[in-house]
């Protein structure tokens, strides 16, 4: 058995009824909002999934402020996290829920001020009730994601540069804000090139760090803990490589935290991809996630693994649990797997050009992540 340890984090927002709109509302009704909160999730991932992982997985749980957890709310979860031994993986203020003309980048002073104060809230509370459940480990203490769905816009215009200059200096008052409460949290940027609007700021992972080195420059705020929440899904969205995403972070050392959903398309199995919307599938076992999976091995990170993902439009309760199991399992795998990749022979091969044998040597670790899959999916399985 492994005995370094993987670090998990599951999300509150994973556990719903249903989406609406197309798709029923209601299909898992012992998770509606009236019936199923926070505490009540983190107990179902302590009793139902915690028992179905690999003996060195830390799970953690992610957060929307202030729907997800409040100023009510905060110290009965923390409770439940303590309980639980489960640990706080990281937060993020769920703006888009309130501000649909640009959150903190807004060109409406009004909202702007709001925007920031709701982000400011977020991260007191993270450092009040909520801090007796962050990990004894300073290296994996919480995350502060800032998610640029509200940071959008639809006309072009001039004001999109205001709107960028607006970030910058928001995000800068937000860190400085966090810095006398402590330091000691991490931030991290998540780029998304639409969704919440047609066209938004900080679309790719090339721009966060651009962001951030600006931000460094301009407000004097320091870059130690700042950088990127890199989903796989939102950069499959517009054709990207995940696999370049993830050196340009260990590059600039701007690897701080990561979720694992896939649009699926990689795969041949699973629909999605380039131009398709936010599918949020869970962890897929596939050649990109082995690849990744050493990188950040080689790189030596060792913080919290997130899974922002959706239970499918059809799946019930016990289903929605299940897809949860299988991500952790399916990136468990492909590290493992990356783990046993002989990296001098394959860099041999394309030093040599001998492409065809670098596939067979990709494609034998694949096999061999998924065999491990079903292997720890078997052993686990209720």
């Amino acid at each position: 058995m492994n005995n370094k340890k993987s670090l998990h984090s599951i999300c509150r927002w994973t556990f719903n009824a249903g989406q609406g709109g197309f798709v029923p509302d209601d299909i898992r009704p012992k998770w509606s909002t009236d019936k199923f909160d926070t505490v009540d999730m983190i107990k179902l991932v302590k009793d139902k999934i915690y028992p179905k992982v690999p003996d060195n997985v830390e799970l953690g749980i992610e957060m929307h402020y202030d729907f997800e957890f409040n100023e009510k709310t905060a110290p009965e979860i923390a409770d439940a996290l303590v309980d639980s031994k489960i640990y706080l993986a990281m937060v993020t203020p769920g703006a888009h829920k309130h501000y649909a003309y640009g959150g903190i980048a807004s060109l409406d002073p009004v909202e702007r001020k709001s925007a920031e104060e709701f982000g400011e809230r977020t991260v007191s509370l993270t450092y009040g009730p909520l801090r007796k459940a962050w990990h004894s480990d300073s290296s994996k203490w919480p995350t502060v994601v800032i998610w640029n769905g509200s940071f959008g816009y639809d006309i072009a215009s001039i004001g999109i540069f205001q709107m960028y200059q607006n970030l910058k200096e928001s995000m800068a008052k937000l860190c400085k804000f966090e810095e006398k409460l402590g330091g000691e949290m991490y931030f991290a940027f998540e780029p998304k090139p639409n969704e919440g609007h047609p066209a938004l700021l900080i679309p790719t992972v090339s721009s966060a760090l651009v962001f951030w080195n600006k931000v460094e420059e301009e407000f004097n705020v320091s870059r130690n803990k700042k950088g990127v929440n890199k989903e796989f899904g939102h950069t499959e969205m517009i054709g990207l490589d995940h696999i370049l995403d993830t050196v340009e972070e260990i590059d600039n050392n701007a690897l701080v935290h990561m979720h694992l959903n896939s649009q699926g398309y990689n795969d041949g199995i699973i629909l999605g991809g380039p131009g398709k919307y936010d599918i949020d599938h869970g962890t897929r076992v596939n050649g990109m996630n082995i690849a990744i999976a050493r990188l950040i091995q080689d790189a030596g990170y060792n913080r919290w693994k997130g899974h922002d993902m959706q239970a499918r439009p059809y799946d019930n309760e016990e289903q929605g649990i299940d897809r949860v199991i299988r991500s952790i399992l399916s990136w468990e795998a492909c590290a493992k797997a990356a783990a046993e990749i002989d990296k001098k022979k394959l860099l041999d091969y394309l030093i040599a050009r001998e492409t065809a044998k670098a596939e067979d040597n990709i494609r034998e670790a694949l096999i061999n992540a998924q065999n491990y899959f079903n292997e720890m999916y078997r052993g686990y399985k209720y």
